[in-house]
């Protein structure tokens, strides 16, 4: 059977996405309040009103309406935020918890965060309606840094930022660091800069976990040439175009 993508007549092949898919690429909505809309009837696709999330949509050709409105695609966005601790990285939290959408200004299209931080953690976190841009920084490929300062309570930090380098055996997985150095130190705790270019779940929490160390902050300063600064905390803002340039030319770099 010839499995090739049909053309759309100018030599590109016809791209076809899920319809929840299409409204959050589009910088309508989150696929999960997508899918919600879609159940409920409310999104019609060429004038039929599908209920099925994965209903396929032609990019670009097919028209997308909610509630008798025309879904047009928005300028594309990327900004970041300086998240507090204590907020969940998600539209929509079933434990009815504040969210990182409520630091973010009224008015802007939907944006999905770009990777995340889990509740405790604070600091840099981008926002955009460019998917295929956010895969790219959050892919494993991209082998991009990211920059942490953690607070822990214990000193002698200079030995444990050599340990974290060197691998940590976490379960069934060796966590290593790509680069760790001490700060600064206390008479309790110390701060230590932990740099990685991979992305495993709680990767920093379950190293310094198999450590034996306690966290008491962490705080990502850095996605790449991308700097936090003084970004106060819980405010957010565009990024600037030297910025965005300078992420994708890391990126293409990787």
């Amino acid at each position: 059977m010839n499995r090739t993508p049909r053309s759309t007549g100018s030599g590109e092949p016809e791209r076809k996405v899920g319809l929840a898919r299409a409204l959050s690429k589009l910088g309508y909505c989150s696929r999960r309040a997508a899918e919600v809309l879609i159940r409920q009837g409310r999104v019609q696709l060429n004038g039929a009103s599908p209920r099925n999330p994965e209903a396929p949509v032609r990019l670009g050709r097919d028209r997308i309406e909610v509630d008798g409105d025309t879904v047009e695609g928005s300028e594309k966005a990327y900004w970041m935020l300086n998240k507090p601790r204590g907020l969940v990285t998600t539209a929509d939290d079933e434990h009815d918890r504040e969210t990182v959408y409520a630091r973010l200004p009224a008015g802007l299209p939907w944006m999905g965060p770009v990777g995340r931080l889990d509740r405790a953690s604070e600091g840099l976190l981008l926002f955009t309606n460019d998917s295929e841009w956010a895969a790219r920084v959050t892919a494993p490929a991209s082998h991009l840094d990211k920059t942490y300062h953690v607070q822990v309570a214990a000193v002698g930090g200079e030995a444990l930022a050599e340990r974290l380098a060197y691998g940590v055996p976490a379960g069934q997985e060796l966590l290593r660091a790509k680069r760790a150095r001490p700060l600064r130190s206390g008479n309790k705790n110390s701060w230590i800069e932990i740099v990685l270019d991979e992305g495993k779940n709680r990767h920093i929490r379950r190293m310094l976990e198999a450590c034996g160390v306690r966290i008491l902050r962490l705080v990502r300063i850095a996605i790449g040439p991308l700097q936090l600064g003084s970004l106060p905390k819980g405010s957010a803002r565009k990024l600037t175009a030297a910025e965005k340039s300078a992420l994708d030319r890391a990126l293409r770099e990787r």
